[in-house]
C-alpha cells in the first residue's frame, strides 16, 4: 500500500501541483531538475507511486513520439538511441527518483521485440509546452506480446520531456514505472465515497446476492491508496470484469485515514494494519467465508490478472 495524498502513519506520499509554477529558467537544453515540471504527473521523485489526476485521454499527435514508438516496436536500438539527446546526456530516472543508466534504458525498450512485442497502445493523459522548444507529456503504454501460444499485456507509465535542438526533437528526460501486468491508473476517480454507509450497503448487497445467487466482496481501502486504485481498475478490466460480475457484488468500505469504519473491519475480521486494499468474502446470506489477514492484495500493482482470477474462481459460488 502506498499513499497518494494525505496518508496514515504506515503509508506516505502527497500530491503536488507544480505544472503551472515551473520556473521559466528550468530548461536550458534540458531541464536541470525536470521534477519541478513533472510533479503533477508523478509525486516529487516518485517517492511513492504515480499521482492520479483528472483523466484527459488524448490521441497521440506528436510525430517524434511516433518515431520513438516505431523504434521500440521494431527493436531497432540504433534508431532508438538517435532519438535521445547527447549533449547534455538525457536525464533518465525510475519511480524512486533513482537514475537509470542510459544503456540500460536503451536495452529495456529495444528488448521488447525479442520478447514477442506486437503492438504498443499509447494513451496520453497530460501534455504541456512549458516554454518554446520543450514538449512534455505523460503516457500510459500498453504493450501487447505474443508469449508462446498466449497473448500477454504489460503496462508502463512514462513521462517524457522532449527538447528541440536545431530542427530535431530529442528526448532529454524520461521517468517511468516498471513494466506491470496490471494497469497503473492515471485517473483520480473516487472509489470510496465519503458519504457511503457500508452497513446499509452490505444489507442491500446481501438482499441482491440472495436473489442473484452471487457472493459479496467487501473491499476495504482509501482514495489515497494507489494499490486500491490498481485493484479497482483491474476489477473493471476486460480480463477480470466478466468473472467478477458473473459471481460477485462489490461493496467498497472507506477507511479514510485508517480511522473510519473500523467497526466494520473488526466485524468481518479484517486486520487493517496488515495493509489495504483488503478483501473479505461473504456468502449470499452474509456469512463470512474469507477475510484477508496477510496483506494478500496490498501490493496489487505487482499482481497479474491471473492472480486475481485465481482468487475469484476459488471463492465464486458453486454452480
Amino acid at each position: 500500500m502506498l499513499a497518494l495524498s494525505a496518508a496514515p502513519a504506515h503509508g506516505s506520499g502527497h500530491r503536488l501541483d507544480l505544472l503551472s509554477t515551473a520556473s521559466p529558467s528550468c530548461y536550458s537544453a534540458v531541464c536541470h531538475h525536470p521534477m519541478r515540471l513533472l510533479s503533477p504527473i508523478f509525486p516529487l521523485g516518485l517517492l511513492a507511486a504515480p499521482v492520479l489526476f483528472a483523466h484527459q485521454a488524448l490521441t497521440p499527435s506528436f510525430p517524434p513520439f511516433d518515431l520513438w514508438r516505431a523504434a521500440v516496436l521494431s527493436g531497432n536500438r540504433g534508431s532508438l538511441e538517435r532519438l535521445y539527446t547527447t549533449s547534455p546526456q538525457p536525464h533518465i530516472i525510475n519511480m524512486g527518483d533513482e537514475a537509470i543508466p542510459l544503456q540500460e534504458e536503451f536495452a529495456f525498450w529495444s528488448g521488447w521485440k525479442a520478447k514477442g512485442l506486437t503492438d504498443i497502445s499509447p494513451e496520453i493523459v497530460r501534455e504541456s509546452d512549458p516554454q518554446p522548444n520543450v514538449h512534455v507529456f505523460a503516457v500510459q503504454l500498453t504493450l501487447t506480446l505474443n508469449v508462446g501460444a498466449s497473448v500477454q499485456k504489460q503496462h508502463v507509465s512514462v513521462v517524457q520531456g522532449w527538447v528541440k535542438q536545431g530542427d530535431q526533437w530529442l528526448l532529454g528526460f524520461t521517468q517511468r514505472t516498471k513494466a506491470r501486468r496490471l494497469v497503473q491508473p492515471l485517473d483520480n476517480k473516487e472509489i470510496n465515497r465519503a458519504s457511503a454507509n457500508p452497513a446499509s450497503e452490505i444489507v442491500e448487497a446481501i438482499h441482491s446476492a440472495t436473489a442473484s445467487h452471487k457472493r459479496i466482496l467487501l473491499v476495504f481501502g482509501g482514495n489515497w491508496c494507489f494499490d486500491c486504485h490498481v485493484l479497482d481498475e483491474a476489477f473493471h478490466s476486460p480480463e477480470i470484469a466478466p468473472t467478477l460480475n458473473q459471481s460477485f457484488l462489490v461493496v467498497h468500505v472507506d477507511i479514510a485515514q485508517m480511522d473510519k469504519n473500523l467497526d466494520v473491519a473488526k466485524k468481518y475480521d479484517v486486520p487493517l494494519d496488515q495493509g489495504v486494499p483488503a478483501i473479505a468474502v461473504l456468502d449470499s446470506d452474509g456469512k463470512l467465508l474469507f477475510s484477508q489477514k496477510r496483506g494478500e492484495f496490498q501490493d496489487a500493482r505487482s499482481m497479474a490478472p491471473e492472480d486475481i482470477l485465481a482468487f475469484l474462481r476459488r471463492w465464486q459460488p458453486p454452480h
